[in-house]
């Protein structure tokens, strides 16, 4: 008797299915549970007690809509405090304006009315030694002493600064003598030009219409040139009386002469001479000219 084959046994439950996101089983835990149970349990504790969100008694209630209330209290009083503020910061601003313009246009009169009082000065004093019976030697002081105005046969000398002129230096070799190689005419600079023009005969000198006299200051102000603190700006022209051709010839041979041309050769700075038939040097202002007699005293018997 042949033997039939033998069936499998059939499962009285069927079998489970496994999840598609089985092999990922940290994953889905994390998920699944992505608050911790200490947290969850705190958080519980506080809703219980009251503890979380807003105030649950009337007093607390209370409370914070008093802060409320006050901190819309404060701002509002600081931009109506504001506004009414604006409008006087504004016209005590322009009060302001008002007395710096008035003060500065005072200053302006008042320095139109010293230079008409030196003006007056200078002319009562040139007449003075007119009828000082001085004579020739009256009026030469007054000439070297730049009281009057003069003129007469001289030189034309113009200085400026070189066509690519800059500020400030950085190893130039006039540096280490108080200059900086800008190719900027400066104090120093004049102050040569006019001692040699003094040395080689000059009898008045005068830059850019600033009369030199005995107690002028040539100085200078950042890059600027103040004769007797009167700021120059380039071109520097500078006027001399005396035998034109002859005080040429001695301030170019000079020592002075040649630093100008040393200047003019290595640094740019441009210079031109001419010989002038008939220069005007107008008088320095506020001049006092004091002379002085001989005084004998009679001897007492």
């Amino acid at each position: 008797m042949c033997g039939m084959p033998q069936q499998p046994p059939v499962r009285s439950t069927p079998a489970r299915v496994s999840r598609p996101d089985a092999s990922m089983s940290l994953l889905t835990n994390v998920m699944d549970h992505s608050l911790d149970d200490g947290y969850a349990e705190a958080a519980a504790r506080k809703e219980s007690e009251g503890a979380g969100g807003l105030p649950k008694t009337l007093r607390a209630k209370l409370g914070l809509a008093g802060g409320l209330v006050l901190a819309a209290l404060v701002v509002t009083v600081g931009a109506a405090q504001a506004r009414i503020s604006a409008p006087v910061v504004a016209k005590e601003r322009e009060e302001l304006v008002d007395r710096v313009d008035a003060e500065t246009k005072a200053a302006d009169e008042l320095e139109r009315t010293v230079d008409r009082l030196r003006d007056d000065v200078s002319a009562r004093q040139r007449e003075a030694l007119k009828q000082s019976g001085g004579g020739g030697q009256a009026d030469l002081v007054s000439v070297l002493s730049g009281a009057v105005e003069v003129h007469g046969p001289g030189i034309k000398l113009v200085v400026n600064d070189a066509k690519e002129a800059t500020t400030g230096g950085d190893g130039d070799p006039r540096e280490t003598s108080g200059f900086s190689d800008t190719g900027r005419v400066r104090d120093r600079d004049m102050q040569k030009v006019v001692n040699g023009l003094w040395a080689s005969g000059a009898e008045a000198v005068s830059i850019n219409g600033q009369r030199l006299t005995a107690l002028s200051a040539i100085r200078a102000a950042g890059d600027a040139i103040l004769v007797d603190n009167k700021p120059l700006v380039p071109p520097y022209t500078v006027l001399a009386v005396g035998d034109g051709k002859n005080l040429s010839t001695k301030f170019q041979n000079s020592a002075d002469g040649v630093y100008l041309n040393v200047l003019q050769e290595n640094y740019g700075i441009r210079t031109a001479i001419s010989v002038e038939d008939d220069v005007r040097l107008p008088a320095a202002p506020s001049v006092i000219v004091r002379t002085a007699e001989p005084r004998t005293e009679k001897g007492t018997s």
